[in-house]
């Protein structure tokens, strides 16, 4: 198959896989409209001051409008970042075998930065139009973009929450919780003053809320927040890369642990390490010396001693005394605990068979 040909097999399945996650596509249908109207509905009516950093300009729009700005960037940005995030780690697994079978992480990773293009593209044009059912930004195309580079930086997210994470809740929780916090801290309707910390900057949203302010509530644009947010992307992205790049990689083989390791195991003690002597070599050793200790010295095939017959011996009578029948012969060899006769005592006697003389 072709370059072409593997990267399109691979999107087409990655996109069927998201349309098959059918909790995500019900919160797209309802969280996102649900959480625009409520913002809209419930948050009082009265003009909040909201200061564009690039330009210095400070707008006063209604706090109804500028949180329904809030919670369209919050609720995206977890939908997308949860969809990417279950995508990459349901297909962990089966990414990695396809690696090891010879399929290009590139076009795995093209893939899924094409469905990611996507599903931003498509959620960012659908909360535009709910938000222009309740009132009319501006500038409602730059108002698309900007909810559109927001998906996508938390998208890339996910991809590397998915990569990196052992746990789907864990994946979830730290979406949630950066997405919670980095467009909480921006509303000035909830966390009045928090928005011109010197902190705020460094938020990952901070380009698109900056950006979606001006075109809904101003005619001038704010190119330079903008291209923050998609470095933002860019970084996301190139962290997810790596991590997915780091879990589909083929394992070598293992290996004898390092020093350092062993000392922290217990395995290597200090006094084996100042006398060149490690635990393991110790060990080989003590089984060494239990092999070629006097028994197996003793039973191996070319000792005389060991392979010297035990001779057998009868029970003498005094002379003209009927004994009657004699006792079958006994061999002391078949009385282990209590042999008769030796190796070692045959140097200083010799046992004879029936018959001979003394």
């Amino acid at each position: 198959m072709t370059h072409t040909a593997l990267y399109a097999t691979a999107t087409r399945y990655a996109l069927l896989e998201h349309l098959r996650n059918r909790l995500a596509m019900a919160l797209i249908a309802a969280f996102i409209p649900t959480w625009i109207a409520l913002a809209y509905c419930v948050i009082a009516d009265l003009r909040v001051p909201f200061r564009l950093h690039e330009t210095g300009q400070v707008l006063h729009p209604h706090g109804n409008e500028l949180t329904s700005i809030a919670g369209a960037v919050n609720s995206i940005t977890l939908i997308v970042g949860f969809m990417m995030f279950a995508a990459t780690f349901t297909s962990g697994p089966f990414d990695r075998r396809l690696c090891m079978a010879g399929y290009r992480r590139t076009h795995l990773l093209l893939a899924k930065l094409t469905a990611l293009t996507v599903i931003s593209a498509t959620v960012a044009v659908y909360a535009t139009a709910i938000t222009c059912a309740f009132w009319f930004p501006r500038q409602p195309l730059l108002f698309a973009a900007t909810l559109f580079c927001a998906s996508l930086t938390y998208g890339a997210f996910g991809i590397a929450f998915g990569a990196l994470l052992s746990r789907e809740v864990e994946g979830m929780f730290a979406i949630v919780m950066t997405s919670g916090l980095d467009t909480g801290l921006q509303n000035p309707v909830t966390t009045p003053g928090a928005a011109d910390s010197s902190l705020v900057p460094f938020l990952p949203s901070y380009g698109s809320l900056q950006t979606a302010a001006a075109a809904a509530f101003s005619t001038s644009s704010v190119p330079g927040c903008l291209v923050v947010q998609l470095g933002w992307f860019a970084g996301a992205a190139a962290v997810g890369m790596l991590f997915f790049h780091r879990s589909t990689r083929r394992l070598a083989p293992p290996s004898r642990p390092g020093l350092f390791r062993r000392l922290l195991s217990g395995r290597l003690t200090p006094i084996d390490l100042l006398s060149r002597r490690p635990t393991e070599d110790v060990s080989a050793m003590g089984r060494n010396a239990v092999a070629t200790g006097p028994a197996a010295s003793a039973a191996a095939p070319g000792n005389r001693r060991a392979a010297r017959p035990c001779p057998v011996s009868v029970q003498g009578t005094a002379p003209g005394v009927d004994a009657g029948p004699a006792p079958p012969p006994t061999s002391p060899c078949s009385e282990p605990k209590a042999p008769v006769c030796s190796a070692g005592l045959a140097e200083h006697r010799q046992c004879r068979a029936p018959g001979t003389e003394q």
